[in-house]
C-alpha cells in the first residue's frame, strides 16, 4: 500500500514540475525584450512636394504626379514614427517608374510598404461626337473608330487636358481627319506631338457572331453575352449565326468575317465537329471568308484543318463559377517585334510592344487555350512552332520578349497574303469579370478598352486581307 502511494506522489510531483516549467517559460517571455507595441508606421511620404495616400492596412502608398514630372531619379521626403527605421536608402535618388518596396522596423516589429507612382497623362479625354478615343502615351497616338458613314472632313474633337497642359489644335476646333492629324501637347515650355488617327469600319462589312445557341437572345454564358453585345453595338453589318443553321445549309457567301467566341466549356461542343459544319466553314475559308477564334474556340483550328492534325493548342484549361480567383497582378501580353501589326494599333501600352488586358484585383476564370512551346509538342521555340503549324505567332505572355514561350495570338497562314484566320487564346482575354466566391462583384477592368480595340482591329484586318 505504501509503495502504491509513493508512486502516486511521484507522478503528481512530475506533473507539478512540468506546470512550473511552463509557467516559468511564460513569465520569461513576458519579461523578455520582445516589444510588440513599437510603432512602425510611415506617417508622411512625399515626392517633389506631392503627398502620397497611405493605406496603413495594406501598406500601399499611392502618388499621382502632374504631367511632365520626372520620377526617374528622386529623393523622397519620408516621416516615420519615433524610434523606427527603414531600409529605404535616402542618400541616393530613387527611380519610381516601377513600384518601390521598403520595410519599416521598430523593435521586434516591422511593416512592409509599396510605393506606386503614376504620372498623369496630358490628355484626360479626347472625344468626337461622343465617342472616346484611346490615348497611348507611350507611342504618342490618339486612335478612335467612328460609326460607318461618318464624314471625317469636318469634325470637332472635345479635348480635356490635365492641369498646366495646352493642346493645339484646341478643343472645339474643326479638324479634317481624312488623314492623320498632329496635335501638339505643351507643358512647362516643352512640346511633344501626338498623332491622331480617326477611322470608320470597312464600308459594307458583313460580320457574323457564331454561337451554339439557336438565337443571340438564347446565349447563356455571360462572357459570350458581353462580347456579343459589344459586337452588335460596334458593327452595323452584324448578324448572328448558329451552328445548327450552318449544319442546315445557311448561306455564308455574303459574310466577310465570322467571329466565334466560345467561353462556356473547355471542350468544344459536338455540333462544331459535325461534318456538315466543318465542311461549310472550310468552304467559307476557301471562298475568301475569314475567321476570328477566341478563348476556347482557338482549338477549332485543328478540326478545320487550319493547322496540321494534332497541332492545335496544347495547353487548355480554366475555372468555372463558383470557382475562380482574384490576382494582385495585371495580366497582359508581349507583341514585341510586331508593334506595327494592324491588330495592335492604338492599344494602350505600358512599354513598347506590351499591353495589359486584365486589371489587377479583377475576378478571373483564366480561360486559356494556347500553345505552350518549350516543353510540349516538340516545338522548342517560336520558330519551331511556325515551321510546324504554318502560322505566325504575334504575341505571348508579357514577360516573353522573344515570343518563344507561349503563342497567345496567332494568324494563319504564315504567308504574305491571304491571312484569313486569327486566334486570341490567353486567359487575360476576358470580357466579363464575375463576382468572387463571396458574392462580391469584381472591380471594373480598366483595360477592357484594349480587349475591345484588339477585337475590332482583328475583324477589320481580316476583312481587308
Amino acid at each position: 500500500m505504501k509503495k502504491h502511494i509513493n508512486k502516486y506522489w511521484v507522478k503528481v510531483s512530475a506533473v507539478l514540475a512540468m506546470i512550473f516549467m511552463i509557467t516559468a517559460c511564460e513569465n520569461s517571455f513576458e519579461n523578455s525584450d520582445f516589444d510588440i507595441n513599437s510603432p512602425s508606421n510611415v506617417t508622411s511620404f512625399k515626392i517633389n512636394g506631392v503627398a502620397g495616400e497611405i493605406d496603413q492596412k495594406t501598406g500601399k502608398i499611392n502618388l499621382t504626379m502632374l504631367y511632365g514630372s520626372d520620377i526617374t531619379a528622386v529623393k523622397p521626403e519620408i516621416i516615420i514614427e519615433g524610434g523606427a527605421t527603414s531600409n529605404l536608402d535616402l542618400t541616393k535618388p530613387i527611380n519610381f517608374t516601377s513600384p518601390v518596396k521598403f520595410r519599416v522596423v521598430n523593435g521586434n516589429l516591422y511593416k512592409d510598404y509599396t510605393i506606386t507612382t503614376v504620372v498623369l497623362s496630358p490628355i484626360k479625354s479626347f472625344t468626337v461626337n461622343g465617342v472616346a478615343a484611346t490615348v497611348n502615351d507611350i507611342s504618342k497616338t490618339i486612335t478612335m473608330t467612328l460609326p460607318e458613314g461618318t464624314n471625317l472632313t469636318a469634325l470637332k474633337p472635345v479635348i480635356e487636358a490635365t492641369e498646366g497642359v495646352s493642346i493645339s489644335p484646341a478643343s472645339g476646333t474643326t479638324v479634317d481627319f481624312s488623314n492623320a492629324v498632329t496635335f501638339v501637347v505643351t507643358a512647362n515650355g516643352k512640346s511633344v506631338n501626338y498623332t491622331a488617327n480617326v477611322g470608320v469600319p470597312v464600308t459594307g462589312l458583313v460580320v457574323a457572331f457564331l454561337g451554339t445557341a439557336a438565337t443571340r437572345a438564347e446565349i447563356t454564358n455571360i462572357d459570350e453575352i458581353t462580347a456579343a453585345d459589344w459586337f452588335f453595338a460596334t458593327f452595323n453589318g452584324a448578324k448572328y449565326i448558329s451552328f445548327n443553321s450552318i449544319q442546315n445549309g445557311a448561306d455564308l457567301s455574303d459574310v466577310d468575317v465570322i467571329w466565334w467566341h466560345f467561353d462556356s466549356a473547355v471542350n468544344l461542343p459536338s455540333i462544331a465537329y459535325n461534318p456538315a459544319v466543318t465542311t461549310a466553314l472550310k468552304n467559307f475559308r476557301s471562298n475568301g471568308g475569314n475567321l476570328l477564334l477566341t478563348s476556347f474556340a482557338s482549338q477549332y483550328v485543328d478540326a478545320l484543318g487550319i493547322v496540321p492534325s494534332g497541332k492545335g493548342p496544347n495547353n487548355v484549361f480554366g475555372d468555372f463559377p463558383p470557382n475562380g480567383f482574384v490576382d494582385g497582378n495585371s495580366w497582359g501580353m508581349s507583341f514585341v517585334g510586331h508593334e506595327n501589326h494592324p491588330i495592335f494599333e492604338g492599344l494602350i501600352t505600358y512599354e513598347t510592344g506590351k499591353a495589359n488586358l486584365l486589371q489587377s484585383g479583377t475576378f478571373r476564370l483564366n480561360h486559356t487555350a494556347w500553345w505552350f512551346l518549350p516543353e510540349w509538342g516538340g516545338y522548342g521555340n517560336g520558330q519551331g512552332w511556325r515551321n510546324q503549324t504554318g502560322g505566325t505567332n504575334l504575341a505571348s505572355e508579357a514577360w516573353d520578349n522573344n515570343l518563344d514561350g507561349r503563342v497567345t495570338i496567332a494568324e494563319f497562314p504564315n504567308t504574305g497574303t491571304d491571312k484569313n484566320v486569327i486566334v486570341i487564346s490567353m486567359g487575360a482575354y476576358d470580357w466579363y469579370n464575375e463576382t468572387n466566391s463571396s458574392g462580391v462583384p469584381s472591380q471594373a477592368n480598366e483595360f477592357i478598352g484594349n480587349i475591345k480595340l484588339l477585337t475590332q482591329n482583328s475583324i477589320n484586318y481580316l476583312a481587308k486581307n
